[in-house]
């Protein structure tokens, strides 16, 4: 297992990832770490899921969530990854869209346990993490820097792997983009993201503001491509 790879790398997203690596027809899904539920809705609405439970461990995003009117195939719940409010071996697949390392690094090994016990044997777990490492990574570092929380969610899944608790079906490294109309963008999905709160002040503000700006195109698009770490994990049958 490797933490990250040098060199080039196809790109990708975790929808195209999770459409050609788990099993969806008629499946139950569990997504840890819903936020406004933007993966959410598309997988409800391009395959043919049983059911999704989408869960959020941040109240405001939550109680929005549950104000979403046409998504009857989704089941919203509040809570995080440790602790897992369903029964035992009562869903097909767990996703985690890059919401590990925001698991307190003291819960993250019984988040696996949690999710061990709620897969069915055979089941998969998709484990997306960003890696740390691109532009758009150095200018979120200068606000939150995730360093330390990426590298104790690798060493969790490292563990869960040593331990027998799940297998490792396969590891994939791919560039995914991320995709800005503006700063002000920016600063509504990631200044402003609720589930966070971040200090700061005016000096800081206009530095992560001069460091975004270069990246906008003649149309004012920022794309940005960050290396990201997928970790499938498969429950021993």
């Amino acid at each position: 297992m490797q933490i990250a790879l040098e060199g080039d790398l196809p790109r990708s997203s975790d929808f195209d990832q999770i459409s050609e690596l788990l099993p969806l027809d008629g499946a139950r899904l569990l997504e840890l770490g819903c936020g406004a539920a933007f993966t959410t809705r598309r997988l409800a609405e391009s395959f043919p899921l049983r059911e999704i439970v989408a869960m959020e461990v941040d109240r405001v995003q939550h109680e929005k969530n549950l104000l979403i009117p046409d998504l009857p195939d989704v089941t919203f719940q509040y809570g995080g990854a440790q602790d897992i409010a369903l029964p035992d071996e009562s869903v097909d697949a767990v996703v985690m869209l890059k919401s590990l390392h925001h698991v307190p690094t003291g819960d993250m090994q019984q988040a696996f346990s949690e999710i061990t016990r709620v897969l069915r044997h055979g089941g998969l777990a998709y484990i997306s993490e960003p890696v740390y490492a691109g532009d758009f990574n150095d200018i979120l570092r200068l606000f939150n820097d995730e360093e330390r929380v990426r590298k104790a969610a690798f060493e969790a899944i490292r563990r869960t792997v040593d331990n027998g608790q799940l297998e490792l079906e396969r590891e994939i490294h791919f560039h995914a983009t991320t995709r800005f109309e503006g700063f002000e963008e920016f600063e509504h999905r990631i200044l402003g993201a609720t589930h966070s709160s971040f200090d700061v002040d005016e000096a800081l503000y206009a530095q992560v503001k001069e460091r975004f700006m270069p990246h906008l195109d003649d149309n004012g698009i920022a794309e940005f491509l960050s290396p990201l770490r997928v970790d499938l994990l498969r429950k021993p049958a």
